[in-house]
C-alpha cells in the first residue's frame, strides 16, 4: 500500500475468469480451462497498487472458495479490502472468456444473480467512501438491483466527500438485457463523472456513428467533465479537455491476452491524477500520464490473464526507455 498516496477507490464487481488453456479455439472446442482472477473494478485497483499507489476496492463475492481466493488475491496484490463483502446465498460470479481465431473475445457468464449483483446501499463502507481522493466505476454495477442503488448511493457519498468520479463503462452487452438497455444504462450515470474513459468499440456502440469522427466522440462531452480519453488499441489514445485535445501514440507488442490492458490503463492514469490534479491543465504532464498509462496497457497484453500481468513502475518505465531507445 503507497504510504503517502491519496486513496484511489474501485467499486464494482470481481470474478472468476476462465480462459482456454489453448487459445484461438472457441469455448466449445475448448478442452481446458485456467482460472483466472477479474473484474475490471478489481483489476484498476491492483493495477494502482502495483504501480505504488494506494488502492481500495468495494463489492461483493460469495462466501465461497472462489469468493474467499479473490478477496486473498486483493490482500496479496496490496489493495484494502475492509469494503468487500460476502454473500451466504449467491455465489461468486464466473466468466467464461476465449480470445478465437479472429481476435475476438467471446464471454459466457453466469451470474443469476452473482454475489456481486446483490450489495446493498446498507453494506457499504461509507468511512472508506469518504477517504477517496477518486472514486471510480463501471457500469456492469448498474444492470440489477440491489447493487445499483448501491452504486448509486456509494457516488453520491464520494462526490459528497470532495472526490473526484472516474467511469468506465466497459462494456459486457451480453449482461445487460439488450443492447438499447446497455446504451441507456450505460448513459444514465454519465453527466455525474469528472472523468470518463471510453474504448474506440464503445464510442461506437454509444453514439452509434464513426469513432474516428471528433465530432462523434464530442457528442458524448458534457459540462461537469475534466477529461475524456478515447482508447485506440495499440494506436494509444486521444484526450479531450475543456483546454486541449490530442493523441498520444501507443507502444508495438506482440500481444498474447488483451484481457485487462484497458484496466491496467486506467490504473496507472488514475494514480497519475490521484498524485497530481493539476494534470487536467497542463498537457504536458497529461501527455506523459497517458505515455506511462499506454506502456502499462501494452505490457499487460504480453501475458495470460489481468492481474498478474499487471506490470510495475520500474517496469513501465524500463519499457519507454527501452521503446525509445529502438
Amino acid at each position: 500500500m503507497g504510504s503517502g498516496v491519496p486513496l484511489v477507490i474501485s467499486f464494482g464487481e470481481m470474478l472468476i475468469d476462465f480462459v482456454p488453456d489453448t487459445s484461438g479455439v472457441s469455448l466449445a472446442e475448448s478442452q481446458g480451462f485456467l482460472k483466472a482472477p477479474g473484474g475490471a473494478p478489481a483489476n484498476v485497483a491492483c493495477a494502482i497498487t502495483k504501480l505504488g499507489g494506494s488502492s481500495a476496492f468495494i463489492g461483493k463475492v460469495g462466501d465461497d472458495e472462489f469468493g474467499k481466493m479473490l478477496a486473498d488475491i486483493l490482500k496479496k496484490n496490496g489493495v484494502n479490502t475492509e469494503g468487500v463483502c460476502f454473500d451466504t446465498e449467491a455465489r461468486t460470479a464466473l466468466a467464461f472468456v476465449t480470445l478465437r481465431k479472429d481476435g475476438e473475445r467471446e464471454f459466457m457468464f453466469y451470474r443469476n444473480p452473482s454475489a456481486d449483483m446483490l450489495l446493498k446501499e446498507s453494506e457499504l463502507k461509507m468511512d472508506l467512501i469518504k477517504k477517496a481522493k477518486i472514486f471510480h466505476y463501471g457500469s456492469i454495477s448498474l444492470i440489477a438491483e440491489p447493487c445499483r442503488s448501491a452504486h448509486l448511493a456509494a457516488m453520491k457519498a464520494a462526490r459528497a466527500a470532495g472526490a473526484l468520479l472516474s467511469y468506465d463503462p466497459n462494456l459486457r452487452i451480453p449482461l445487460w438485457p439488450s443492447p438499447e438497455a446497455a446504451r441507456s444504462g450505460i448513459k444514465s450515470i454519465w453527466n455525474e463523472a469528472d472523468f470518463i474513459k471510453v474504448s474506440d468499440n464503445e464510442v461506437e456502440f454509444l453514439t452509434q456513428g464513426d469513432a474516428e469522427d471528433e465530432k462523434v466522440v464530442l457528442s458524448l462531452w458534457h459540462d461537469k467533465l475534466k477529461m475524456l480519453i478515447v482508447t485506440d488499441g495499440e494506436k494509444g489514445c486521444r484526450y479531450f479537455s475543456k483546454k486541449f485535445k490530442g493523441k498520444v501514440p501507443g507502444f508495438s507488442v506482440k500481444a498474447i491476452d488483451t484481457t485487462g490492458a484497458g484496466d491496467s490503463f486506467v490504473g496507472s492514469l488514475l494514480l497519475s491524477v490521484a498524485k497530481d490534479s493539476s494534470i487536467f491543465d497542463d498537457e504536458g504532464k497529461l501527455r506523459e500520464a497517458l505515455t506511462l498509462a499506454n506502456a502499462s496497457g501494452a505490457i499487460c497484453t504480453t501475458q495470460k490473464g489481468a492481474i498478474p500481468a499487471l506490470p510495475t513502475m520500474p517496469e513501465v518505465q524500463a519499457f519507454i526507455s527501452k521503446s525509445k531507445a529502438n
